[in-house]
């Protein structure tokens, strides 16, 4: 069923990614029921309040999935998923895939902008949640995105009142009727490899994020060479901490884990203890973070209390990682640091288990697919040699079409390749070296944030004339917002203003700037845009 708005694969392509089967030719529900029907018993999916076999797992999703069929979520549906990490997410994650529905990915603490944005831009029929996670209530929020998005006919709650007068997610599996008959309903809905699985939010450059559709037989594409380049196994124990909304924790942890018949383990926290006890009790083998976690746990005190020893491999990846980190990982825990390069659009690199210090610490290794091809290209789209800068470039099996409902003009070179927007070199043995960026994106503490889209909620500030947004340098996170904002002649305007007017307008915490400046005029460049080269140098300056 092709998703109206996608842009299907060029024949020529497809037929070759078939052909040599760079695809594998299977969906997402199939790599669930392959590792269920080979290993039963082994236990998949561990969180606070669950520990489950596949064979277990499986039954959940199942019957979660005759549950969503009821309600009428048909195949070829958009379902918006903003779950935390709970085994809850992987129920809804397999039980959507398994009747072809297209998942429209989100994280808790995207609010009232990014979901509107995206049930409106999908047409989303359903949405699955939580009634309240942490400080977060969502009922207001429902209230809201259900007054504009006469589309959406079905919110399902999970861990809700009993009162409330949504559809519980835990009543739909707990009364479904799990028999021969309604298995060979999901089965007869099984999607095409070649449908779109998911639709995934990205950093936009240009306002509001984008969305990056992918197909199954791309997103598996790039989870098996992706997981392969790590060496991941059934013996892996993988701890996953990062928000499993986001692409990096989904692809990294649950489906390289489901992919290789390992075992996953679910942490809603970031908390150091958290992890290291984690690490300890359940034997943890293999620990994807973002560099700022990472960070975070080497330099934990009481790091020296817990027993890592079963820690194999860490994957750090989202933003860059310091010599520091990756020394001190290996010095402290013991294990191989792997340094990742990923984008929800496909490229995906990594260095290997048994690449030098050197590498690791200098690059994002090679592609982890080796029929994609990636290259450096100047600014005419002329191929670079080697070991020198340009706009890193890649195509294959594993890179998506095209964002969807977008006019994706200036996405693409001429012949085909995806522009990252990342400034790159290609070492002699294939090694990537991001050096720097092109678009505008601020990359906080592993979340891609678009300078752009905070400029225009601000800019409708009445008081505000005009602004840039950068990223000023981080310890921790690697980067944080800044807002330079002019105010309107004669009038004052403080953090709390902004802050407040933000917060009134939807926006998530992720958009509101950790600092403002307030200046008489926003410099330019001689073509006459915002020189945010010059404002991080002054805001280095002001840091200081």
């Amino acid at each position: 069923m092709s998703l109206k708005g996608f842009t299907q694969y060029k024949k020529e392509d497809a037929d070759k990614y078939n052909k040599f089967r760079w695809w594998m030719g299977i969906t997402i529900g199939d790599i669930l029921d392959k590792v269920a029907d080979l290993y039963p018993h082994k236990e998949a999916l561990v969180d606070v309040n669950n520990r489950l076999t596949y064979y277990e797992l499986r039954d959940k999703v199942e019957r979660l999935a005759i549950g969503l069929l009821k309600l009428g979520i048909k195949k070829g549906d958009c379902v918006l998923l903003q779950l935390p990490n709970w085994a809850e997410f992987v129920y809804s994650f397999f039980a959507l895939q398994k009747i072809g529905a297209v998942i429209v990915l989100l994280v808790p603490q995207h609010a009232y902008i990014e979901i509107n944005q995206f049930c409106s831009l999908t047409e989303a029929t359903a949405w699955i949640l939580p009634a309240k996670y942490r400080k977060i209530d969502y009922l207001p929020i429902i209230s809201d995105i259900l007054k504009v998005n006469p589309a959406l006919k079905n919110v399902i709650l999970t861990k809700a009142q009993e009162n409330t007068s949504f559809t519980k997610l835990e009543q739909l599996i707990e009364d479904a009727d799990l028999n021969k008959e309604s298995i060979l309903n999901i089965s007869e809905l099984r999607p095409n490899p070649t449908d779109v699985a998911l639709i995934l939010p990205t950093g936009g450059t240009t306002g509001l994020p984008k969305a990056a559709p992918r197909t199954h037989n791309s997103y598996i594409c790039n989870l098996e060479y992706y997981s392969r380049a790590l060496e991941q196994n059934n013996k892996d124990i993988c701890l996953v901490v990062g928000p499993v909304g986001h692409n990096a924790p989904l692809l990294n942890g649950i489906m390289g884990s489901v992919f290789n018949f390992g075992k996953i383990v679910l942490l809603d926290s970031t908390r150091s203890e958290d992890i290291c006890r984690l690490v300890q009790e359940e034997r943890v083998t293999y620990l994807p973070l973002v560099p700022t976690l990472a960070n975070r746990l080497v330099n934990f005190e009481h790091l020296g209390d817990y027993d890592m020893s079963s820690l194999v491999k860490m994957s750090v990846g989202g933003a860059h990682s310091p010599v520091e980190l990756v020394r001190s990982v290996k010095d402290k825990i013991g294990c191989i640091i792997v340094n990742s390069f990923g984008m929800v659009e496909g490229p995906c690199a990594r260095t290997r288990l048994d690449d030098d210090f050197e590498v690791i610490c200098n690059t994002v290794g090679r592609p982890t697919c080796p029929y994609d091809e990636f290259k450096i290209i100047d600014e005419d789209e002329n191929e670079m040699p080697l070991n020198t800068e340009g706009e890193l470039v890649a195509k294959g099996p594993g890179v998506f079409t095209g964002y969807y409902k977008s006019d994706n003009k200036n996405v693409f070179t001429k012949d085909g390749f995806l522009k990252t927007g990342d400034l790159a070199k290609i070492d002699n043995d294939g090694n990537i070296q991001i050096t720097g960026r092109i678009k505008d994106i601020i990359i906080r503490g592993g979340e891609n944030i678009s300078a752009i889209q905070i400029e225009e909620l601000i800019r409708a500030y009445p008081k505000v004339v005009d602004v840039a947004v950068i990223g000023m340098p981080d310890r921790e996170l690697g980067e944080k917002v800044c807002a330079y904002v002019q105010p309107v002649s004669g009038e004052t305007i403080n953090f709390e203003d902004i802050t407040s007017f933000l917060v009134s307008q939807g926006a998530s915490k992720l958009l509101i700037p950790e600092r403002f400046e307030f200046i008489d005029s926003i410099p330019l460049t001689k073509v006459g845009k915002p020189d945010k080269k010059a404002l991080r140098e002054d805001i280095k300056k002001r840091a200081e």
